[in-house]
This record gives C-alpha cells, structure tokens and sequence, in this order.
C-alpha cells in the first residue's frame, strides 16, 4: 500500500483553521478524517475549519464533542464530528454507532482519531503537532488515489494563498 505525505506549517490558530476551511471547500464526497495530536494541538480548531469549508454557517459554533462523543452539523455536506478522548476501547465505538457513520453520506471528522488504529487506511490521517504557542506542524497522510489528489489540490491552494 502506498503512502502518500504532505507537511505544512501554520503559523497561528487562524492559519489552522483556514488550512481545514481548505480542505473542506475542496471535499466533494464522503471522507472520514482522522486528527491526532496531543492536548493543545489545533484538531479542534482544524475541524472548525472543515465545517466552514463545507458551508456550515458561521453562526454555527462547532466545538470539540468531548462530552456527548459526538456532534452532527448540516452544510454542503452532512459534517459527523466525533472526539475519541473519552472512549476506553473499540467496544466503545460500536456503542456509539461509529461504523454506522463511516458509511454515511457525508464528513466525519475524529479528534483523537489515533486512538484506535482499525482502517488507518482510510480516508485523510492528519497529525497535529505543537511547535510553540501559535505555530503548528500538520502531516497529512492518505493511503488511496482519491485522498492523495485531494491533498495535492489542498497543497496548490494553500501554496496558492500564502504565496508573498
């Protein structure tokens, strides 16, 4: 299976976002997301770009579902925003329904998506790390074709916007 990496810098928590805002504008069919990273990261204020990017209306708040598991928000595309800091196993997941999500009509965003390692193959895995206190470093991996070019498109934008 080939793995297919992409770097990029951010230089504050705007930045992030607009990264994630990116990345949602160019989705076009369902996708699952996986965020990792420590406490502090950025994979909620990532996925809040996401949802923007997928239309959902800025009067929407979009927070980090660490208490009810999961958040649902309508835009262009149905977002399924989950947080697995919570969750002790997989037996968790079948709880919650999760699979029942992946094979929904929409975006599924997992904070903590590290957590429990099954079909890391799919979809985007995204790694959120900490420089200092505004920048962020995020590895973007995707296993298949589709995902790769959505990550090359992402990266011609993103080149695009913050080019001097």
């Amino acid at each position: 299976m080939t793995r297919n990496v992409l770097t990029v810098e951010t230089e504050s928590a705007e930045e992030t976002a607009r990264l994630g805002m990116l990345l949602g504008r160019l989705i076009e069919k369902p996708l699952l997301i996986r965020l990792a990273g420590d406490l502090g990261a950025g994979k909620t204020c990532f996925a809040q770009g996401v949802a923007r990017g997928l239309d959902i209306p800025e009067d929407e708040p979009v927070t980090s579902p660490s208490y009810t598991l999961m958040n649902q928000y309508s835009g262009r595309l149905p977002l399924y925003h989950f947080d697995l800091y919570r969750l002790t196993g997989a037996d968790d997941l079948e709880d919650l329904g999760f699979s029942d999500y992946l094979d929904a009509d929409g975006v599924t965003v997992v904070e903590w998506g590290d957590r429990f390692e099954e079909n890391r193959s799919e979809g985007l895995f995204i790694t959120l790390i900490r420089l200092d206190e505004f920048r962020r470093r995020l590895i973007l991996e995707a296993h298949a074709a589709p995902e790769w070019r959505l990550i090359e498109n992402l990266d011609a934008r993103w080149r695009k916007e913050t080019a001097p």
